[in-house]
Formats: structure tokens, C-alpha cells, sequence
């Protein structure tokens, strides 16, 4: 029997402000490769500036997936991800070029690369507002339930992260099995190559508070503020992650826009502590470089085009 023939991934992850974005399109001068974004924020339209979106001209540079594919008040959440990246990942094999995976969102790029098998139970609203409501009340008392119901989740669900938390008990009380034992891998058809961007902890910070003021510059209030004039309010995922929710004091009357840059800045300080932890279980097999180590990353990817070639024809 033929040895199943494996799909080259390229994946560049690394933690928010770091410069993959400038990788990507670096890479893309020299190779014949094509973006699937892994960052959770960039799926949804009208949210361009916050998310640091690849801009048009990026964009016209080296093809991207999984950009501007929702409304604000639509959920991309795991599941439909990965069954939505695993179809452009195909897609664009099959045209015989390279898929280049970026983006932050360590969770989806993990999942992904490892072949996680996520539930397939559709949203109940009743039932999120019901558990979105304990929340509020009584968060501790929410983890309780879940781990009552599912005590494996603990290994691997954050009890900080309530929207994890809340779709874990939705599947528990939808199904009527733990969601822990819902998940499962299935070795994935793909020979991976996986370029981290990491920089001293001091230096990364001053990058994303840079980025910050950028963004403000830019006109990131005026983006808030023609998102809540379509009618997307703070209660929608897309609008409660960061660079967004923030803002929600200043349009209240309850804080200037200086104050809302400084949160921006601690809350993304806290984002990248966070980004660190999703990708260390994955430390020995991430190349780790500087941000403008393009010569080296350009290297590690002939090579492993180059392997990935010779593979084929040995086939």
C-alpha cells in the first residue's frame, strides 16, 4: 500500500506585535505560499484597525484565508475554524502551493496541528444566556458546575476564560457526556515546519504599546464607533476581545481616551503572558527566532520545501 502523501504546512506563530504578519509577506516574496490566518479576531469585517488586519495592499501581495469571513455578530469559535482551515488548507495544496499558517491564537494553531477533534453541537442561546447570567452572579459557582459535571476540564480549560468556560457546560448539558471526552486527535495529514517569533519580554511590550498608539492614531475610536452605531454591542464575543472592550468606559462617559490606551496596553501585556502559555507545550518543535531573523526563517523554509520535494519524488 502507498504511504499516504503529506500535506507541507507552514505555520509562523508567536505572540501579538512580534512582526508575523511582516514575516508572512517576507516569505511570500520568495515562495509560492498562501496565508491561513489563526488569529481569532481577524475572521470578523469591520474590525480592521484593533485587530491589526493585513491591510488590502498585503493582502494583493500574498493571498490570505479566513479574513473578514463573519459579521461581528457571528461566532467563529474552534470547531468551525478548524473544519474551515482544514478546507483552505486543501484548497490550496491541491493548486500546488504551500499553505502558511499565522497568526496568535494558540489554542486554534495547536488544534489544528495536532488534529484535535472538537464537538459538533450548534449554540443554544436559551441556554448561553442562562449560563452567561450565572457568570455574572456567581463565576465560582460556574466553574463548580463544570467540573462537577466534567473534572478532566480542569487539566485544560482556564476558569478565567469564561466563554471556554460556558460553552465546556453547554456541551455537558446538551449531550450528556463530559466534554473532555469529547475531544479527541486524529493525526492530521501534514508535515509541519513551525517558525515562533519571540522577543526579550521588555522589548516586546514597548513594541505593543507602540502598536497601541499607532492604532488610537489611526482611528481606532472612530471603528469602535461605527461598530456600535451597526448595532454590535459590548455582549458579542467579537466586541468583548481586546483592543475593543476598552473603549466601553470612554463611551459611557467614564473615561478619556488616554486612559483607554493605557488599558489597551496592560490588558495586551497580559494577552502576550497568555500567548507564551498556549505555545510552550509545542517549545521543541518551534524554531524560536528574533523578528528580523529573515534570513534565517527564509532558509528554514527552502529546506523544508526542498525535503518536502525530494519526499515526493521518493514516492
Amino acid at each position: 500500500m502507498q504511504a499516504q502523501t503529506l500535506i507541507p504546512v507552514i505555520a509562523i506563530v508567536g505572540p501579538t506585535a512580534v512582526g508575523k504578519t511582516a514575516l508572512a509577506l517576507k516569505l511570500g516574496e520568495s515562495f509560492a505560499v498562501e496565508v491561513v490566518s489563526a488569529d481569532s479576531r481577524q475572521f470578523y469585517c469591520y474590525m480592521d484597525i484593533g485587530t491589526a488586519k493585513p491591510t488590502p495592499e498585503e493582502r494583493a501581495r500574498v493571498r490570505h484565508h479566513l479574513i473578514d469571513i463573519a459579521d461581528p455578530d457571528d461566532t467563529i469559535g474552534l470547531a468551525r475554524f478548524l473544519h474551515l482551515a482544514r478546507a483552505a488548507i486543501m484548497e490550496i495544496a491541491a493548486r500546488g502551493r504551500i499553505p502558511l499558517l499565522v497568526g496568535g491564537t494558540g489554542q486554534y494553531v495547536r488544534a489544528l496541528l495536532e488534529g484535535w477533534q472538537t464537538p459538533e453541537v450548534a449554540p443554544d442561546p436559551a441556554l448561553r444566556a442562562m449560563l452567561e447570567a450565572q457568570a455574572v452572579a456567581d463565576p465560582a459557582g460556574l466553574w463548580s458546575r463544570l467540573i462537577a459535571l466534567d473534572p478532566e476540564a480542569a487539566t485544560f480549560i482556564d476558569p478565567r476564560n469564561v466563554r471556554r468556560v460556558i460553552r465546556a457546560l453547554e456541551v455537558c448539558l446538551k449531550t450528556g457526556r463530559p466534554f473532555s471526552e469529547q475531544r479527541r486527535r486524529v493525526l492530521p495529514p501534514y508535515r509541519t515546519l513551525q517558525i515562533g517569533l519571540t522577543l526579550e519580554r521588555t522589548a516586546l511590550y514597548a513594541r505593543a504599546d507602540a502598536r497601541v498608539e499607532a492604532m488610537m492614531a489611526a482611528g481606532l475610536p472612530d471603528e469602535v464607533a461605527a461598530l456600535l452605531q451597526r448595532g454590535y454591542d459590548w455582549h458579542l464575543p467579537a466586541m468583548s476581545g481586546l483592543g475593543y472592550i476598552q473603549f466601553r468606559p470612554y463611551f459611557a462617559g467614564e473615561a478619556t481616551l488616554v486612559e483607554v490606551a493605557e488599558r489597551i496596553k496592560l490588558d495586551t501585556h497580559t494577552f502576550i503572558r497568555r500567548q507564551y502559555a498556549w505555545f510552550h507545550p509545542q517549545a521543541g518543535q518551534i524554531h524560536w527566532l528574533h523578528p528580523d531573523a529573515d534570513a534565517l526563517a527564509t532558509a528554514l523554509v527552502k529546506d523544508f520545501i526542498e525535503e518536502t520535494e525530494g519526499s515526493s519524488d521518493a514516492l
